[in-house]
């Protein structure tokens, strides 16, 4: 069964030679430094209120932030109250959304992100 797949392919493959050299030859391709217009997954950790400014300025630099808020919650939960509102002000001052995940997480996005959430939204007319 195997050997028919690949003998299948080879014969889509051989009837265009170009793409039977393409594929021997090896093309190195310089890397990019540039990241405009891809957003990154970050997966971070608070363990204090000193720790949202760095998690704001993840944000704000278009990454979307999983934010582990488990080990703040069992230590100080009043101290988590204080960080998700701050989290929360400048989301939605940056027009980002931001979203409770169990009771373990949170998530937020920058601006050009949103996040569903089991709404089917309507366009206005």
């Amino acid at each position: 069964m195997r050997g028919e797949g690949i003998m299948f392919l080879d014969s889509i493959f051989k009837k265009d030679e170009r793409f039977r050299e393409a594929t021997d030859e090896f093309i190195e391709l310089e890397p990019t430094t540039e990241d405009q217009g891809k957003a990154h997954i970050r997966i971070e950790t608070i363990n204090d209120y000193r720790d949202v400014e760095g998690i704001q300025k993840q944000v704000r630099e278009g990454n979307i932030v999983f934010l582990r808020i488990r080990k703040m919650r069992e230590r100080d939960i009043g101290e988590l109250k204080r960080v998700v509102e701050r989290l929360r002000r400048t989301t939605i001052a940056m027009n980002g959304d931001i979203i409770g995940v169990d009771e373990d997480f949170l998530i937020l996005t920058p601006p050009t992100v949103r996040i569903f959430r089991g709404e089917v939204e309507s366009k206005a007319e």
